[in-house]
């Protein structure tokens, strides 16, 4: 009789724990799909593949937000160093022009291969895509 009562115990047991553990799968999985629509912030940079020593260049970064101009990012600002020399980079900070696009001049001075971040922090998220850009007559 004791044994009767201990299994009917034991059994109503894991049966209250099994059916937790379902409900705590479904939750799981409705938790999985919402990170799956996690949108991304997205940054295109937008510069001359090629200039002048001395010109004056217009770096641009477009930011978005899915489908939407990113006009109030936090951080949007160009770091940019001459390639082989990161220790020496220089960051401009950029001109918010209210519709998704952020800009700054800049004039390279010496020729060469320059490479750069556009760092951009908005929306909760940093995403700092590369880019480079020749100055002058550069042999590879």
């Amino acid at each position: 009789m004791k044994r009767f009562i201990v299994l009917t115990l034991l059994v109503l047991v894991l049966a209250a724990c099994s059916s937790n553990d379902k409900e705590e799968e479904k939750e799981h999985a409705n938790h999985s799909n919402e990170s799956d629509e996690l949108t991304a912030l997205e940054v295109e940079v937008d510069i001359p593949e090629q200039v002048e020593v001395g010109e004056t260049v217009e770096l641009k970064a477009l930011v978005t937000y899915g489908e939407e101009d990113v006009t109030d990012a936090e951080e949007m600002n160009f770091e940019y160093w001459k390639k082989g020399n990161k220790d020496n980079s220089e960051t401009v900070e950029t001109t918010n022009n209210g519709d998704g696009s952020y800009t700054v001049e800049v004039t390279f001075e010496e020729k060469g291969v320059y490479e750069m971040f556009a760092h951009t922090t908005a929306k909760g998220q940093h995403n700092m895509p590369q880019a480079s850009i020749t100055v002058g007559d550069v042999e590879e």
